[in-house]
């Protein structure tokens, strides 16, 4: 991949905010099997990426404020395993390719560790996510205490989940960060865009969703960064419809959500279109209510405002919407504190977005909405869902699915629309629908 992330600004990052007896613990994600003995293809924990850049299993991560802060546990090299899996780089490596101050191998975590334990009071450390790491953990803490008797150091008496510090850290994004998150969304863009040309009645949803990932890995992107959502007709009523299997019909709306990982980055956009190349009036209506209330929603996205601005902000208009389709009668402020509306709009309009698709750092602070700041980037969502056996909607309604998405970058004032290429007005979505996918 031609672009990456400063890995050492990242780490220059939190440590900034760690005091002197505090350090964090990461442990690389394991390979997972597929089925039989084939694996998935290895994704490696956003975490240990983001401090370093290392994108192999087996390894261990030690971090702390000091002259030696990055310690590597790391897979030996081995030059027989390298013919059947491939390069390794090995203690060597780490320390001269990843910017490990210390690097051993994976063997020497039992040995070693209870040394880089001594001084440390408060440990970061994810706890519960597997005992194997835990039992290593514990067991060098209580090899630490022991030699620490002796010597007067202090061992690991305090423990934090990595969201205390680290995953508040990530949860604001650099420059290169930014930069890396626009190159997802603009392949992103490019798979939408064509995807929009391509669907027709008679094409399946699977070569919609194969031409998707082929768009996202030709331009250089790791893949997706979720499973893809290619939801004709009433799947789209579906909020994690991943069957992707059927034939497209003639006058059905089309929901595809999908975003390319990009350096580990991902975006996250949907959009919904006619089939046929135009609305239907139900399905234009619809889908009009919907853009009303993201439009309104990314308007809230703002510095200072609180992150729950945007999804009220989606609500209200969403809740006038379904008074006006029919959908429901009452009073808007009444409908909206009974959540009357969920029947119709059930989920949050947004989440936080980075190497995660939901990625990290907390929505409240003291039971309140924590206040959007510059460099955070959000997702803004809304939708409509109308199931086909919804006898209490007015049957032209029925069956109709509409979501629209986009990537959204707090700055210091305009929202900055990071996946603002892909068309969602009626007028251009329909003028891109009714182009031919053949003829570009």
């Amino acid at each position: 991949m031609t672009h990456s992330p400063d890995f050492a600004a990242n780490r220059q990052r939190l440590l900034a905010q760690m005091a002197p007896d505090e350090a964090v613990i990461l442990f690389a994600s394991p390979h997972h099997i597929r089925n039989g003995d084939a694996e998935y293809r290895y994704r490696p924990s956003s975490d240990v990426y983001w401090l370093t850049g290392w994108t192999q299993p087996e390894m261990v991560l030690f971090l702390r404020p000091g002259e030696s802060t990055l310690t590597l546990f790391v897979q030996a090299k081995d030059e027989e395993r390298e013919i059947w899996t491939g390069y390794r780089p090995g203690p060597e490596g780490a320390k001269a390719d990843f910017g490990a101050d210390e690097a051993f191998t994976i063997d020497d975590l039992a040995k070693e560790l209870p040394r880089l334990l001594h001084g440390v009071t408060t440990l970061h450390h994810a706890f519960a996510e597997s005992p194997e790491h835990d039992a290593v953990l514990l067991g060098a803490i209580r090899k630490a205490a022991r030699t620490a008797r002796k010597n007067g150091m202090s061992v690991p008496e305090t423990f934090h989940a990595p969201s205390k510090l680290l995953h508040e850290v990530r949860l604001i994004k650099s420059k290169a960060e930014i930069a890396l998150m626009r190159k997802a969304a603009a392949i992103t863009a490019e798979a939408h865009i064509e995807s929009m040309r391509m669907a027709a009645p008679g094409v399946n949803e699977h070569a919609i969703d194969a031409f998707i990932d082929y768009t996202f890995r030709k331009n250089g992107g790791v893949g997706a960064g979720y499973t893809n959502i290619v939801a004709g007709g009433k799947g789209a009523t579906c909020l994690h419809y991943i069957e992707n299997d059927k034939p497209l019909e003639d006058g059905d709306l089309l929901l595809i959500d999908a975003g390319c990982e990009y350096a580990y980055y991902t975006a996250d956009v949907t959009r919904t279109f006619p089939v046929s190349g135009t609305f239907s009036k139900a399905q234009r209506e619809v889908y009009e209510w919907v853009l009303k209330a993201q439009e309104a929603a990314i308007d809230a996205a703002r510095p200072g405002r609180p992150y729950t601005d945007m999804h009220d902000a989606a609500v209200r208009i969403l809740t006038e919407g379904m008074i006006a389709l029919g959908l429901l009668e009452g009073d808007v402020d009444e409908l909206i504190s009974e959540e009357t509306y969920k029947k119709y709009y059930m989920h949050g309009t947004g989440h936080w977005l980075g190497m995660d698709v939901h990625d990290v750092g907390v929505y409240a602070r003291g039971g309140d909405s924590r206040p959007l700041a510059p460099g955070m980037v959000v997702t803004v969502e809304p939708g409509l869902y109308i199931q086909a056996n919804d006898e209490d909607a007015p049957e032209h309604l029925r069956g109709i699915g509409v979501r629209i998405e986009d990537d959204i970058l707090v700055t210091d004032g305009e929202p900055d629309n990071l996946t603002i290429a892909i068309p969602k007005s009626v007028e251009a979505v329909q003028a891109l629908c009714q182009q031919s996918f053949a003829t570009t």
